[in-house]
């Protein structure tokens, strides 16, 4: 295992090379852990950001690659036996976002869906500088030869539109080679603020990614792993309805809830879960700006910081003729949205000081969607 040391006796101290790698390993399939006597395995070279390393074992060369945040840019070094590192090139300095210092850097390679052919995704996290503000995850699609990430595109890419996915990294060795990841559930902004006692922060639902292509464009899609449909239970099915009129449900399983259903981008719809207080938290898809966004600004408890419902959060979208699969899911204090099976994605944490019982479903234009499944998820905690 590799890891970043922070000797807060050099911070404090206010040096700027209080970050360096560190090498520990298990004798024991990861029961106890033994430092590297020798550490640290990689210097500071007089950097005040050098962290987060993610390693992996590159087959075509025959040698781990470790990708590393470096301020504002990712390194990459190379070793064959984790102790001894050379520095092999950087990415980033001219591409992507860079409203603030780069974090939580992931390099993997993704089969294109329906293709043969292969991709490189390089995921970074920043903050601030992300699409709503504060935190978030940039991501680019390319190609590494051992030595070098070159991106193919231009354009900032965000894994999540939402205010609270940040620093989420894949695992290794997962059965099927698929990719899984989990995020922070917060933002820097008011990570240190939320409302919450005993606990502070969460982290997202368990991911995997997938790169599809699209009209010659690679794009990362986010899915819930499988392995949830295992927590839900049937709470309503809705086979068909106008919704010009719109749609109304109240049961107190909400607060726990998935709700899935197909709609046409085409058209305006907003989905609002509400309770009795009148404390509401709104998704909508706008055509006519060609945008889905979240608003949580009277979502509960809102004034523990200025910035978190400061306003309302956006994600623009594309194909506005497209039906899109949409798949919200509530967990008292989160909501996670995905819709077009992953493509566009949104993630944000609200504090209701009552449970959301209630769902509504309005659009401007006459509309049918079908059907409309809502579950109810089963808690993992051993003691409710």
């Amino acid at each position: 295992c590799i890891r970043d040391s922070h000797n807060a006796e050099m911070a404090e101290k206010k040096r700027i090379d209080y970050q360096t790698q560190g090498l520990a390993y298990s004798l024991d399939n990861g029961e106890t852990w033994t430092k590297y006597k020798n550490n640290p395995v990689l210097h500071n070279p007089g950097i005040i950001d050098f962290r987060d390393p993610k390693v992996f074992w590159h087959e075509e060369s025959k040698k781990w690659i470790m990708a590393l945040a470096v301020k504002d840019h990712a390194e990459f070094y190379s070793s064959s036996n984790l102790i001894n590192w050379s520095k092999l090139s950087e990415f980033g300095k001219n591409a992507g976002a860079h409203g603030g210092v780069w974090e939580c850097p992931d390099l993997f390679r993704l089969k294109v869906e329906g293709t043969d052919t292969y991709k490189w995704v390089l995921i970074i996290s920043i903050n601030p500088g992300g699409p709503n503000g504060g935190s978030a995850t940039q991501y680019f699609t390319g190609d590494f030869d051992g030595n070098t990430f070159t991106a193919d595109h231009e354009e900032i890419k965000w894994i999540d539109h939402g205010a609270d996915n940040y620093a989420g990294v894949t695992y290794d060795n997962v059965p099927g080679g698929k990719k899984i990841t989990i995020g922070w559930m917060s933002n820097w902004n008011y990570g240190q603020e939320t409302p919450t006692v005993k606990w502070r922060s969460a982290m997202t639902l368990p991911r995997e990614l997938s790169l599809v292509s699209e009209e010659g464009k690679y794009l990362l899609r986010s899915k819930v792993i499988d392995a949830f449909s295992k927590l839900l239970t049937p709470i309503k099915e809705i086979e068909s309805f106008d919704l010009k009129e719109g749609f109304r449900f109240s049961d107190e399983r909400l607060e726990l809830s998935e709700t899935t259903f197909r709609a046409k981008l085409s058209q305006d719809l907003s989905f609002k879960l509400y309770n009795e207080l009148g404390e509401f938290v709104l998704f909508r898809i706008d055509p006519k700006k060609m945008e889905m966004s979240i608003d949580r600004r009277k979502s509960g408890k809102t004034d523990f910081t200025e910035n978190f419902a400061d306003k309302i959060h956006i994600l623009p979208y594309q194909g506005s003729e497209k039906e899109v699969d949409i798949r919200i899911i509530l967990d008292r204090s989160s909501i996670e949205i995905f819709a077009d099976e992953g493509k566009y994605v949104m993630t944000e944490q609200i504090f209701p000081n009552s449970p959301y019982t209630e769902l509504e479903i309005k659009t401007e234009k006459e509309a049918m969607l079908t059907p409309i499944y809502i579950n109810q998820i089963k808690t993992i905690w051993k003691n409710e």
